[in-house]
């Protein structure tokens, strides 16, 4: 939908009760007011008419310090868009607040978006709501819902995905990823890129994405040294990153190097490489038209071919079948 076609408004719950997440909440919520605001930008009317909805109307205490004045789900109506955002300890928020299973459960087919974020896609799946569908939520529970509720096909991994109108998505930040995703299916790519680089969000990431990502992993490296090779390595994905230049960068021996790097991280040097340029290709396959033989030479592979290999080693696709893929959900 473009803005010359997009309705007057589009009514969006932001589902909250005592311990939620706060950073979900509010994220979202800044999404979508920022939207507003770059249509204003335009001279076009607002499209989001944004409501913290939650069991009882007035302060919610979130997980942190915030406190968020809400309306009454009973009196809330039906909106267009629904998000049920997740809590530190899900399986007492939703014993404690019923009220919002049994609204998943009547609002799934009504509206026209329902979206469980982080673990918040406990209280789609104790409404079944999720029941025969792909899911995902944050990687530390994913185990979890897996288990209590087995007709759901738990992807650990993802972003988030799209079942038609129910959404889930891995939560925290990517409450992020996912609202401007939202906006992109309402005002389309530009107005959600505009929004991601105001943001300062460092990528808007596509659904189909990692929850782990090598930038994240290589923070997490207690060795400084191998920290920052790791982060030299990802900014010069595109060269010939031999062991010799690596031990050269690292002042190490190639020998030292490799075996303080597998102690560190877990991981040969080449390993990383190999899932670091991965990580890149997955990314320029979804944001990007180029042409595959130009995306393995961005990310450094001998040739197309040696990209596609690893593609088929580590997802069982081809770049070609990921790209359609993507471009599919």
């Amino acid at each position: 939908m473009r803005l010359n076609d997009a309705p007057a408004s589009h009514r969006i719950h932001i589902i909250i009760y005592p311990g939620f997440k706060s950073l979900e909440a509010v994220g979202a919520l800044t999404v979508f007011d920022y939207a507003n605001a770059q249509l204003k930008n335009k001279g076009a009317p607002p499209l989001y008419d944004i409501h913290l909805i939650a069991p009882e109307q007035g302060p919610v205490q979130s997980d942190s310090l915030i406190k968020l004045d809400a309306q009454a789900l009973r009196d809330g109506g039906l909106p267009r868009t629904a998000l049920v955002v997740g809590a530190r300890d899900i399986g007492p928020a939703v014993h404690q607040n019923r009220v919002i299973v049994d609204w998943c459960r009547h609002a799934a087919g009504r509206i026209e978006r329902l979206v469980g974020v982080c673990s918040g896609a406990f209280f789609l799946a104790q409404a079944g709501v999720l029941d025969g569908l792909d899911a995902t939520t944050h990687w530390s529970v994913a185990s979890r819902l897996s288990t209590e509720f087995p007709a759901i096909n738990v992807n650990a991994d993802a972003i988030f995905i799209q079942n038609g109108r129910i959404w889930t998505c891995a939560g925290v930040s990517a409450a992020i990823d996912l609202s401007l995703a939202l906006v992109e299916q309402d005002l389309g790519q530009d107005l959600a890129l505009s929004i991601a680089r105001e943001l300062v969000v460092y990528l808007k990431r596509p659904g189909g994405q990692s929850q782990f990502s090598q930038h994240l992993d290589s923070q997490m490296t207690p060795h400084a040294g191998i920290r920052r090779l790791q982060l030299w390595i990802l900014q010069n994905l595109d060269q010939e990153l031999s062991l010799e230049a690596l031990a050269g960068q690292a002042n190490m021996s190639g020998r030292n190097l490799r075996r303080v790097f597998q102690r560190q991280t877990g991981r040969s040097p080449s390993e990383f490489i190999e899932q670091a340029r991965l990580e890149r290709a997955r990314r320029l396959l979804a944001d990007s038209d180029n042409a595959l033989k130009r995306i393995a030479a961005q990310c450094g592979f001998s040739s197309e071919d040696h990209m596609r290999r690893v593609f088929q080693r580590h997802l069982g696709v081809t770049p070609k079948a990921y790209r359609e893929q993507y471009e599919a959900r």
